[in-house]
């Protein structure tokens, strides 16, 4: 019934208008007052626990296999929605756009100071042209598809916002068809 299509696709632009307004406004509470935000006590174990059970309750086609590598909790003193926002949007990345399998998330060396992570999925990979650019506002590696599933291209502008905000650093790297790897490093006190 056409009435009825009207209303859903109404839903879903303003849905994708709420994401983007959301977004934006992370990004220009962080570029402009860092200094307001709030630090906590937060758990990144935990963290990823919540979000692996949210990603298991989904339908079969929007969900992957997460396998992390660490069952302890990982203490650290930064912004708890910040740290979410970066685990949450590489997993929402690697659904959207890998067409893998698996994402596989590894803290892969810890100091006094600082944890360093890795996050993988075993997906198509994205081609060398566009992997210095994937952190840009807005850039999308695949214009049509990312418009379908309806990303806003602020998700991973956001994620080294945040690891950023966590003096931290990022890099990718990916292979066509071996999937991408995410290097990231999280200090543990801001």
């Amino acid at each position: 019934e056409p009435r009825r299509l009207f209303i859903e696709k109404s839903y879903m632009q303003s849905e994708r208008l709420r994401q983007l307004l959301q977004d934006i406004s992370t990004i220009t509470r962080m570029d402009e007052a860092s200094q307001l935000i709030e630090r906590e006590n937060v758990d990144i174990h935990a963290i990823v626990q919540d979000i692996i059970a949210e990603v298991a309750l989904r339908p079969a086609d929007k969900r992957m296999r997460i396998n992390c590598n660490f069952d302890r909790e990982l203490p650290i003193f930064g912004n708890a929605n910040l740290l979410t926002s970066i685990f949450r949007n590489l997993t929402e990345n690697a659904i959207a756009y890998s067409g893998g399998r698996d994402i596989f998330i590894n803290l892969t060396k810890e100091t006094p100071e600082e944890y360093v992570f890795s996050f993988a999925d075993n997906g198509i990979g994205i081609d060398s042209q566009h992997l210095s650019h994937i952190f840009e506002r807005f850039y999308r590696v695949d214009k049509g598809r990312s418009r379908k599933i309806g990303g806003t291209g602020l998700g991973l502008s956001i994620v080294k916002n945040g690891v950023n905000f966590h003096k931290g650093q990022i890099s990718a790297k990916s292979s066509p068809g071996k999937g991408v790897t995410f290097f990231f490093t999280l200090k543990k006190k801001l």
